[in-house]
This record gives C-alpha cells, structure tokens and sequence, in this order.
C-alpha cells in the first residue's frame, strides 16, 4: 500500500511508499502561470505546479504550446496519462501523481484543451471534436505508444470519447466518479451570449466554488477549502479562460452514453462511496454496460478520490496495472509446475 504525507485531512496510518512533505519557492514557478500560484499554501499542489511545462502541440493550422506535468521517469510498461475533471487542471492529481511515480510508473498529467494553463491567446475551438484532437496529436508527438487512460469526473467522457476513437492510443481505461450519461450540455448551448458569459463569471466565483467544495469531499475543514478552492480556480485567472469555457458550452459539451458499450479497452471504476453529485447507483450501470470492466467503491470518500483518497486511488490502478504481469506469472507458473511433474 503507498501512503502519502499530506495536509492534516490526508493522514493516512499504514505506510509502503513515503512522499517526503517539502517547500517550494514562488521563484521555480513557471512564469507563465497565474502570479496568484504564490497564495497556494498546499504544498503539494505547489510542488506539481513548479513542475507544469508547456509543449508545442500542432493542432489545426496552428502550434498551441499546452501545458502538462512530463514523467521524470521512463518504463517498460503502458505510460499512465492522467486527465482532469470539468473545468479543472493537472494540479487536480497532486497528491496521486507522485505516488504513481514513486511507484515507478511513467506518469503524464495533460491539460484538456480550453482549460489548464495551456497559452490559448489565440483562441482554437474548444468542442468535443477539437479536445479529441488536441489530446490525439500530444500523444502522437510525445508519446507514441499505447496508454492506460485515466479520466475522473467529466474527464471520464473525455477518456471515452478519445479510447472509442482512437483504440490504437488507449491499453486500458480507468474511470473515476464518471460523469458520462449527462446528455450535452443541453439548454446552456442555446443560451444568449450575455447571459452565458454571466454564467460563467459565475462559476468561478468564491462561493459557488466553496459550495462545490462542500458536497465534492467529505468533512474538509474550511482553511483546507479556501486553499484547494484557490488551486482549482488558479486556471480561470487567464484571459481568455471565459471564452474558452463559453465556446465548450455553445458547442454541446459532451455525450458519451451510446459509445460506453463501444469501449474495447479492459476498464476500472473506481467511484467514492459518498459520492453527493454523481450517485454511486450509476457506477453500477457504467460497469453492466461497459464489455470489460470491474468496479472498486472507496468507503468514507466524496465525489474526487484521487484527492480525497490519493492512497487508495494510487494503489487501485496499481494493482489494476498489474493484473496482466501476475497472470502471466501465474500461467508461468503453472507451466513449470506440469513441466516438474512430467
């Protein structure tokens, strides 16, 4: 079991692996990221963010520079890509990232295109279509080899969609608190232009995202919520951050539900037990209706495990990333078991 050293609501009791707890000077912050990153007092999430890069991504008929977290590491096994959740960014995964690496497993934190802190002054379409291509052509040019695809939340539709269509970049596909059977984005595509930018300054308002934070995790004291509220909204202090939001929103958003049963990739649910915006009950339909999966619930856990939970949440796709290597081992095994007898 890996176990992390975190901020007082993550202390865990047994250990495995241990990441050290550590200060991070505002000076090795990439200068591209919002100057508010200095306020961030979780040091983890300060730790990832000196980490953050921007890589040129031919998309379209331009190059995006697009902002990720790069492996310090390289390995014989499938890379871990790991996605975020609606409106987010790869700080998301700051307490799971590094024990995914600590584990030795070659570990990429990507921006999905519109959000993140990816350089979007000239904005690109930010559709469904265009996040799939984006992704698509940062795999293609920097990793080149079949992934095991981790999407929580919205991230889960943007996994799904990318897995469907392009099955020749995904191993396997891990799922977390999916939020894949929300049909579009319904009446917000048809809404005035004003009054969607309105909703949107809305939404990365103090209070709304306080109010998220309440029902997304489980009893989190409130100067723990000030600070993970600043680290999930660090992205939306860009420019054009408003427009990108708008343009997702009037395009449809995603729809995922009639190609769940398209997906070929072996997948693993994991979904907190607690979960207070997606129920649980639909953990169960995604794993009748997805051709390969198994499921894993997280007691005492909200709506994001990988942050709530990082050490279960590390250790689930760990043992999910195994499977294949010890049923080898086994059929190995056995092999030389007959062999012996014979």
């Amino acid at each position: 079991m890996l176990t992390l050293t975190a901020s007082p609501a993550l202390v865990p009791a047994k250990r495995r692996a241990h990441v050290k707890l550590f200060t991070v000077q505002g000076s090795n912050f990439p200068s591209f990221l919002p100057k508010e990153v200095e306020n961030i007092k979780d040091p983890f999430a300060r730790r990832l963010a000196t980490r953050i890069e921007r890589l040129p991504v031919g998309f379209a008929d331009r190059s995006i520079m697009s902002s990720c977290v790069k492996p310090l590491i390289q390995s014989e096994g499938s890379p871990v890509v790991l996605l975020h959740g609606f409106d987010s960014s790869c700080l998301e995964w700051r307490y799971t990232f590094p024990l995914l690496e600590e584990a030795g497993i070659e570990t990429w934190a990507v921006d999905v295109l519109g959000w993140g802190f990816s350089d979007l002054e000239r904005l690109p379409s930010c559709d469904v279509a265009s996040k799939r291509d984006h992704l698509y052509q940062l795999w293609k040019s920097y990793i080149r080899r079949p992934i095991i695809l981790i999407g929580p939340s919205l991230g889960a539709a943007v996994a799904i969609d990318f897995a469907v269509n392009h099955p020749e970049a995904v191993e396997k596909l891990v799922l977390i608190d999916a939020s894949v059977y929300a049909e579009d984005t319904g009446n917000l595509a048809k809404l005035p232009r004003a009054i969607a930018y309105a909703g949107v300054y809305l939404l990365k308002s103090t209070p709304l995202r306080l109010y998220v934070n309440l029902i997304a995790f489980n009893s989190l004291p409130l100067n723990t919520s000030i600070d993970w509220m600043n680290v999930g909204r660090l992205h939306c202090l860009y420019p054009w951050w408003e427009d990108a939001t708008v343009n997702f929103m009037n395009c449809g958003g995603y729809n995922v539900s009639a190609q769940i049963k398209k997906v070929k990739q072996k997948t693993l649910i994991i979904w907190g037990e607690d979960d207070q915006i997606i129920s649980n009950k639909l953990a169960v339909r995604l794993h009748c209706e997805l051709p390969d999966a198994i499921i894993r619930q997280i007691p005492d856990c909200g709506h994001i495990p990988h942050v709530e939970k990082p050490n279960s949440v590390a250790n689930l796709i760990l043992d999910f990333l195994g499977e294949d290597s010890n049923k080898e081992a086994q059929i190995v095994s056995q092999l030389c078991s007959r062999t012996n007898k014979s």
